[in-house]
């Protein structure tokens, strides 16, 4: 109609509309754009390539009349224009794939959930508690490793739920609160009571300075920062032993080879039955978040809102 008078299922853009045989697919390739950030990351999503999510985007920004994203050296950055397309558009594409979603699950052919995160967490805490959906016929895949890379992979399209040492940044993904660790300073009893006069007169950072030290990483990442935030101090140690398991950094210190800082809830076996000795106990002691974040349109599979849920619900024990 040329009197600007708007027409049902129409929808209004910056003062212009699509057109009315807007192509779902178009649409769906301007959300997955949208919410990963960039043509790369929203190709393996779509299941097309790298070309072909740009031609789509071209040629909905064509019907439109409106550009849509600024090309970035690194990826692209939505107009004001596609925050208003998006908010129009993706409830009911996400009501669409849900619905594709429940189908696939009824006639049994499920889809895995694709969990990531730090190895310790998900071993000892996450797939225990997942064990009774497993059983129920949820699919999980399960990859390990660092925040960062498990971020980028996430937003890449590679998992659906990510278990995060920091909540990310941007609008993009979805995260919550999952649980707080905190951490302890802890060494077998034989160091324990090698040092003990001197961590009685001096205190924990001069009685442990002869010590091994046994820790994740060269740079001792939560070392620092428990002396940082308890002790005021900087940590001047170098380590003895560097284990990228905190697994086995709990076997080393318990097997006598020095002393560590480390999440209670990894070695709280071990002190409960003296095969580790807290070393100190601050009133206050570092607390690390562990956030969940979610893939956006990874609701698709109603697996994952029952992975997402069940994690939430086990949390409250940790």
């Amino acid at each position: 109609m040329e009197d600007g008078t708007q027409r049902a299922g129409d929808i209004v853009i910056g003062g212009g509309r699509t057109p009315p045989h807007a192509d779902l697919n178009l649409l769906r390739t301007f959300l997955a754009v949208y919410r990963s950030g960039s043509f790369t990351a929203a190709a393996p999503l779509l299941g097309l390539s790298q070309p072909t999510v740009t031609a789509q985007i071209r040629t909905l920004e064509q019907q439109t009349g409106r550009e849509l994203f600024t090309r970035l050296p690194r990826g692209v950055e939505p107009t004001h224009l596609a925050h208003d397309l998006a908010g129009q558009i993706a409830g009911p594409l996400d009501a669409l794939a849900s619905l594709g979603g429940r189908s696939t699950v009824l006639t049994g052919r499920t889809t895995p959930v694709h969990l990531a995160g730090p190895a310790e967490f998900l071993c000892t805490r996450a797939l225990p508690a997942l064990a009774p959906l497993v059983a129920e016929g949820v699919r999980l895949r399960i990859t390990m490793g660092l925040t960062d890379p498990l971020l980028e992979a996430l937003r890449a399209g590679h998992h659906d739920l990510v278990l995060a040492t920091r909540r990310p940044g941007g609008r993009a993904l979805t995260s919550l609160p999952l649980a707080d660790e905190d951490y302890v300073l802890v060494a077998s009893p034989d160091w324990a009571r090698r040092i003990g006069e001197r961590l009685a007169a001096d205190g924990p950072c001069a009685a442990v300075r002869d010590v091994p030290l046994i820790t994740y990483a060269e740079d001792l990442p939560i070392a620092r920062r428990y002396w940082r935030n308890v002790f005021g101090k900087r940590l001047t140690a170098q380590a003895a032993v560097t284990v990228p398991d905190l697994r086995g950094a709990v076997s080393a210190v318990a097997a006598g080879a020095g002393y560590s800082v480390l999440p209670r809830y990894l070695c709280q076996d071990e002190l409960a039955s003296g095969g580790l000795v807290l070393l100190h106990e601050p009133e206050e002691p570092p607390l690390n978040t562990l956030f969940l974040v979610q893939r956006p349109g990874a609701d698709a599979n109603p697996d994952v809102a029952r992975v997402r849920e069940r994690l939430q619900r086990a949390a409250r024990t940790w």
